[in-house]
């Protein structure tokens, strides 16, 4: 089994990227995968979040974001939620979620509902309710994040990132023992992930 771990923020159009593109990949090869999302907080609180009607925003996105959803069809928007939320109780419900199963559904959810819904996924109702449409049970959920259940997990899981592993940017994609920076194309995963396979199979 091929470990691939994925640091990312929820905030981050990148990593929603990197997320869809990493699938396509290994799409007929799931279960020779094992993919682990990451928590990595961009901008962590009391840090300011940026504002979309921002010019930093708005130019990276009209310059960037926006053509490379176009390049690689994945409908995407410039999410209105001002200013950005912080996603550290996002990240703990992904804790839970991953708790109960279902890491990689939750994972996807986050960045369905921010980057093409523009809900805010800072706001513990909207995640409750994300978090039941994947089948968490609600009540369950939303008094974990209201008493911050997985705060120390979460933490955790920064320190590991930030400290141990020293990732700086995301998405960061760890596939066997090998770090990528930044976003790959579908053709280089599919190029890493072969050897790597490859390579595990002759040990």
């Amino acid at each position: 089994m091929l470990n691939i771990q994925v640091y990312s923020d929820y905030v981050c159009p990148y990593c929603f990227f990197g997320e869809q593109v990493l699938l396509r990949a290994i799409q007929g090869q799931e279960d020779k995968i094992n993919i682990e999302w990451m928590p990595f907080e961009l901008r962590p609180y009391p840090t300011p979040t940026l504002k979309p009607e921002g010019e930093y925003l708005q130019q990276t996105w009209q310059q960037s974001v926006y053509p490379m959803g176009e390049m690689l069809d994945i409908p995407i928007v410039l999410p209105r939620v001002s200013p950005q939320p912080y996603t550290h109780l996002a990240f703990e419900g992904y804790q839970f979620a991953k708790e109960h199963g279902l890491a990689d559904v939750y994972n996807h959810r986050m960045f369905t509902a921010f980057f093409q819904e523009e809900q805010d996924i800072g706001d513990i109702g909207v995640l409750t309710k994300l978090a039941t449409e994947i089948g968490l049970d609600p009540t369950a959920f939303e008094q974990a994040l209201e008493e911050r259940t997985y705060k120390d997990l979460h933490k955790e899981a920064l320190r590991h990132a930030y400290e141990e592993v020293k990732i700086s940017a995301v998405p960061t994609f760890i596939i066997g023992n090998q770090i990528y920076r930044g976003l790959l194309r579908e053709q280089d995963f599919n190029q890493v992930i072969a050897a790597r396979l490859v390579a595990d199979r002759n040990i």
